[in-house]
């Protein structure tokens, strides 16, 4: 059976064909990351096997978020279907701005109790689900074994800290070479540079509040992760560091240009798959470094796809969602993209098959990170809120952003370390008394 035969008849064997006699369109806010590429390649066995079809809206991770917030906030209507994440969905469903998903718990065939139940939890509130998770993820370091081989310098396999990182960075930093000692998010944005600073500054002992919502970005422990976090990219990252997200950073590692990155154990399957990387076979993995203390060290996130409360198409987006994040789904990705290249952290079948782990042998190790993740307990000193990269209240998205834009002009040389986290204090102390958290 071909790969299209095969996804047409798992289409139709969802029950898809009946709502061909009234088609629809829908319109689908995604961003550009790989996985879901490769679902917009595979969508027209949907499409086909439905007489539906997909207006694809694909975005920059930055963009993403300002377009879907406004229009979901604005009630616009302009999506049927978002991709979103651990930090929107479950503000975004207690607002009742989502569309409950509670009735994929009765499907059998969809069986929602082969998602981890962190990932489900994470994408609920108020005990109701509000999206369906593609995948998961949290953060760990990647490094060039063939590059710490030439440089006489080895890995160690437990949790190093963020000094002893530094210092191996350093070792195998060759620019003349055209080989940077690490790559790391710059680019501004709560979800970009932010994602990785935030973890640096709780591996020192930092937090954004204190227990009484107070901001702390002040502090002696903000000053030293993000001192730490200009030199390190200064004295060993690429030059325009503070251009380059998410992706920038995977296109470089994978193109042999970094010796380092931390970043989203998502990006394994990509990294490890021939068909997309020079250095798959000279890639390995350990857990992302420490400081005074390793809570927080990894963050948590899920990739999502929700249906906005706006939508008069729910049914036929509902459709989409049991196709696009069913089991039938993950086989058809790894028969056709190969099984190194299925989503991960997301389904407990998928990640215990076999075929899964032999072509990625690392499968295991991720799983396991990201459940040993607690966005409970994310930081040294005790905190008001829950998250590890992001704090949980609809607040925390402006001030997330405000203070990566501060972080993002200090690595850029626009200001000192000490001034962009005094206008970081000052605008969160601010946001804060605006909401009311603050006397």
């Amino acid at each position: 059976m071909s790969i299209k035969t095969k996804m047409l008849t798992t289409a139709v064997s969802f029950g898809l064909v009946a709502g061909m006699a009234s088609a629809e369109e829908i319109t689908i806010a995604t961003v550009n990351n790989a996985d879901m590429i490769t679902m917009q390649e595979l969508a027209p066995a949907w499409e086909e096997a439905t007489g539906n079809s997909i207006n694809w809206v694909v975005l920059e991770e930055n963009v993403l978020r300002q377009r879907t917030t406004q229009d979901i906030a604005t009630n616009g209507g302009s999506f049927d279907i978002m991709f979103i994440g651990a930090y929107e969905t479950p503000i975004w469903g207690a607002n009742g701005w989502l569309t409950s998903l509670n009735d994929f718990a009765d499907d059998a065939d969809y069986d929602l109790d082969d998602v981890f139940q962190l990932v489900r939890n994470g994408l609920s509130a108020n005990g109701n689900l509000y999206a369906l998770p593609l995948y998961s993820e949290t953060s760990f370091t990647f490094y060039r074994t063939d590059v710490f081989e030439a440089a006489g310098v080895e890995m160690p396999q437990e949790q190093i800290t963020y000094t002893e990182f530094a210092e191996l960075a350093a070792a195998v930093h060759d620019p003349d070479n055209g080989m940077y000692g690490t790559c790391q998010r710059g680019k501004a944005g709560w979800g970009e540079n932010m994602a990785f600073v935030g973890t640096v500054a709780n591996a020192y002992g930092a937090r954004w509040f204190d227990e009484n919502w107070v901001p702390q970005l002040d502090s002696p422990e903000w000053n030293a992760a993000v001192t730490y976090y200009v030199d390190l990219m200064l004295n060993s990252g690429p030059p325009g560091a503070s251009a380059n997200g998410h992706n920038e950073n995977r296109a470089l590692f994978k193109d042999g240009k970094c010796a380092t990155w931390v970043d989203a154990t998502s990006a394994a399957g990509d990294v490890r798959n021939p068909a997309t990387s020079t250095v798959a076979d000279v890639t390995e993995f350990v857990k992302a470094p420490m400081q005074a203390t390793d809570k927080g060290t990894g963050w948590f996130w899920s990739w999502a796809l929700a249906i906005p409360a706006s939508t008069t198409k729910a049914d036929t987006a509902k459709d989409f969602l049991k196709w696009a994040t069913s089991k039938e789904y993950f086989e058809t990705v790894g028969e056709s993209k190969g099984w190194v290249a299925v989503p991960s952290g997301t389904r407990q079948s998928v990640e215990e098959d076999a075929r899964r782990i032999e072509a990625a042998p690392f499968a295991p190790a991720v799983v396991d990170a990201i459940l040993s993740v607690d966005p409970a307990d994310a930081t040294l000193l005790p905190t008001p809120y829950t998250g590890v990269q992001f704090v949980a209240i609809p607040e925390f998205q402006g001030i997330g952003n405000y203070v990566g834009q501060q972080v993002a002009a200090a690595l850029a040389g626009q200001s000192t370390v000490e001034d962009a986290l005094a206008n970081s204090q000052k605008f969160a102390l601010r946001e804060m008394t605006k909401a009311g958290y603050l006397k």
